[in-house]
């Protein structure tokens, strides 16, 4: 969108969370007309296998596909982010300038420590955001607070039981494709660099089993979960599947 804001802000530690973790939920709703953006912590420079460059090159491949609103990365070192006040200010900057409704981020714990690090960077700096007495500037103007009204965290490598579970039926084959762009990630073969925990053969089967695990939650062949920070509120208990 031309002003950059998006109803959905998808922020995660490394290229192919956000895909891996909420793929799915991503092309649910930009399927339903919602706007959807991406933003990396960091380029993955420290993986097992491809590069910082080649895993942005894999990412912008995949937000193509998506159809996502943008994507970029905030620079954050891999393996060694920490929730200071630095990192901190660079996702408040993002969150006011892009002013989504909705973030979603990675799991709250999990076998990567960035994961759970991330998880809680994000957590935090959507909370700080709202804070009107923290300056930010974007391209030299002034930002005004925004607080998101919900951050939902996916679920990994390591199962968590999910608080919510998104019908991602419709949309798993795409997801699929769209996993793909990550190449260097996944198995192959023909690859000569060493093996990491995604890159065996029983990856993408096991995620697709796990996908089976959270539809069969709410009785549907695909579902993604996600667990949530605070009550869900409603106020028609016949809106609830």
């Amino acid at each position: 969108m031309s002003n950059g804001h998006v109803d959905i802000l998808c922020i995660t530690a490394h290229p192919d969370d956000a895909e891996i973790g909420m793929g799915g939920t991503m092309l649910r709703h930009l399927h339903l007309g919602h706007a959807v953006g991406i933003i990396d912590l960091t380029v993955g420079e420290l993986g097992t296998r491809g590069s910082g460059e080649i895993r942005k090159q894999e990412a912008a491949a995949a937000t193509k596909l998506l159809g996502a609103s943008f994507r970029y990365q905030l620079g954050m070192r891999d393996g060694f982010f920490r929730a200071d006040e630095e990192s901190l200010l660079k996702v408040v900057v993002a969150l006011r300038r892009h002013r989504p409704r909705i973030v979603l981020t990675n799991a709250v714990q999990d076998r990567h420590p960035d994961h759970g690090r991330g998880s809680h960077l994000v957590s935090e700096a959507c909370f700080l955001s709202g804070l009107r007495r923290i300056a930010t500037s974007y391209e030299g103007q002034e930002q005004e607070q925004w607080r998101p009204a919900a951050v939902y965290h996916c679920i990994q490598d390591r199962w968590v039981h999910p608080d919510l579970v998104v019908d991602v039926t419709e949309f798993w084959k795409k997801k699929m494709e769209v996993l793909a762009c990550f190449k260097s990630q996944f198995f192959d073969p023909k690859s000569t660099e060493p093996v990491s925990a995604i890159s065996v053969p029983e990856f993408l089967p096991t995620l697709e089993g796990r996908a089976h695990d959270m539809g069969r939650l709410i009785g549907v062949p695909y579902g993604e979960g996600f667990t949530v920070e605070r009550a869900i509120g409603v106020d028609d208990l016949m809106k609830l599947g």
